[in-house]
C-alpha cells in the first residue's frame, strides 16, 4: 500500500496519456528550436537587464526544450517536494481501504490537471525545482517544444521572433527572482506558509460548497481570485494568498511590460503574438474553461492585466519607469493585492517610507 496521500505513479500515467493523445512530434523542427532557444535565452536576458536594471546573480540563463511528458515529470517531482507538508497531514486521515481509494482518486485528479496543462504551457522558469542533486537540472528556463511549434504553425508565426518573444518573458521572471536577492526565498516562504496551514477537515469543503451555491444565486464568482485553492482556504491561508496574489500580479504585469519594451524594434510581430495568445486564453469554453477556473489559471490570467494597469499608473503618477524599483527594496515594499487594485495606496505608502 502506498504511504502517500496521492498516487503519484498513477498521476504520471494519467497525465502522460492525456498529454500524448494525438500529439505529432517533428524531431527535426524541435532540434532546430532547441538550438534557437539555446542562444535566444541569454540574448533575451541581456535585453531584459538593459531594460530593467535587474541582472541575475546566478550567471547566464540556460534553456531546456522539453516534451510534454518531460514537463509533467519535472512538475510532479516539484509537487512531491512542495506538497510534502500537506501529504503528511492527509496521511494521518487516509488509512485503510477508503484511504487507498482516495489516493488513487487524488492521483487521477492531479494527473488530469497536469495532462491538460502540459498541452497549454509554452514556457516556464524553473523556480522551485532547486532541490535536485544535479546542479545541471537547476535554475533552468523550460520551453515545451511541441506546444510552441504547434502554436507557431497554427497561427503562421515567424518562429525566430516568437521564440525570442517567449524568451523575453521567461527571462524577465528569472531576472526578478535571481536579480532581487531576497525575492525567491520570500516567495518560497509564502508558499510554505500556505501549505503549513492546510486543514484537511472535510468541513472546509462543505463551507466552500455552500459559498458556491450562494454565489450562483447572487451572480458573483467566488473562484475569480484564485480558483478552488482560494475558495477552500482558511483565514490564515487567505492572508498569505493575498500576499502571493499581490506579488504575482506585480511580477506578471512587470513581465509583460518588460517583454514588450525589451523587444521594441526587434520583435516587430509582438502585438500580433500578444493578441493571438490573449484570444487563446479568453476563448476557452466548456471543460477547458471550468478547469481554468478550478486550478486558478483564470485568476492568474487576470493578474497580467491587473499588474500592467498597476505599473502604468505608478509610472504616470509616480515619476516614470524607475518607480517600480521601489518594489525591489524589500518584502515590505511589495504591493498588496489591495494596492494593486488601487495603486495610489502604494504610491502614498512608498512616499511615506521614503520620508
Amino acid at each position: 500500500m502506498s504511504n502517500s496521500a496521492v498516487d503519484w505513479e498513477l498521476a504520471e500515467r494519467v497525465a502522460i496519456k492525456i498529454a500524448t493523445r494525438g500529439e505529432v512530434v517533428d524531431e527535426y523542427a524541435l532540434a532546430k528550436m532547441s538550438d534557437d532557444f539555446s542562444h535566444m535565452t541569454p540574448r533575451a536576458e541581456k535585453l531584459v537587464g538593459e531594460e530593467t536594471g535587474l541582472w541575475s546573480l546566478q550567471g547566464e540563463a540556460r534553456s531546456r526544450l522539453v516534451s510534454r511528458p518531460d514537463w509533467i515529470r519535472a512538475n510532479i517531482a516539484s509537487f512531491q517536494r512542495l506538497l510534502r507538508p500537506v501529504v503528511d497531514k492527509l496521511d494521518d486521515v487516509s488509512d485503510g481501504p477508503m484511504g487507498d481509494a482516495a489516493r488513487r482518486f487524488s492521483g487521477a485528479q492531479v494527473g488530469g490537471v497536469l495532462g491538460w496543462m502540459s498541452t497549454r504551457v509554452l514556457g516556464q522558469y524553473d523556480l522551485l525545482l532547486t532541490e535536485d542533486e544535479n546542479p545541471e537540472d537547476q535554475d533552468m528556463v523550460y520551453y515545451v517544444g511541441p506546444n510552441v511549434l504547434a502554436l507557431e504553425r497554427r497561427n503562421g508565426f515567424n518562429g525566430e521572433q516568437f521564440r525570442l518573444w517567449l524568451a523575453l518573458h521567461e527571462t524577465t521572471h528569472r531576472a526578478q527572482f535571481t536579480g532581487v536577492p531576497w525575492l525567491r526565498d520570500y516567495f518560497v516562504s509564502l508558499v510554505n506558509d500556505t501549505l503549513d496551514n492546510v486543514d484537511p477537515d472535510a468541513g472546509r469543503f462543505m463551507d466552500a460548497a455552500k459559498e458556491l451555491v450562494a454565489a450562483k444565486r447572487n451572480g458573483t464568482d467566488p473562484m475569480a481570485n484564485g480558483g478552488l485553492p482560494a475558495l477552500i482556504a482558511g483565514p490564515e491561508q487567505k492572508v498569505v494568498l493575498d500576499k502571493i496574489a499581490g506579488m504575482m500580479s506585480l511580477l506578471e504585469g512587470h513581465g509583460d511590460v518588460t517583454m514588450d519594451r525589451a523587444g521594441l524594434g526587434i520583435v516587430t510581430d509582438a502585438e500580433y503574438f500578444a493578441e493571438t495568445l490573449r484570444t487563446r486564453r479568453e476563448s476557452a469554453k466548456g471543460l477547458t474553461r471550468m478547469v481554468q477556473k478550478l486550478v486558478g489559471l483564470e485568476a492568474k490570467l487576470n493578474q497580467y492585466a491587473a499588474g500592467e494597469a498597476f505599473i502604468a499608473h505608478i509610472e504616470e503618477h509616480g515619476g516614470g519607469k524607475r518607480t517600480i524599483d521601489h518594489a525591489w527594496a524589500d518584502a515590505n515594499s511589495l504591493p498588496t493585492i489591495a494596492e494593486i487594485r488601487d495603486p495610489e495606496l502604494w504610491l502614498e505608502r512608498v512616499a511615506s517610507q521614503a520620508a
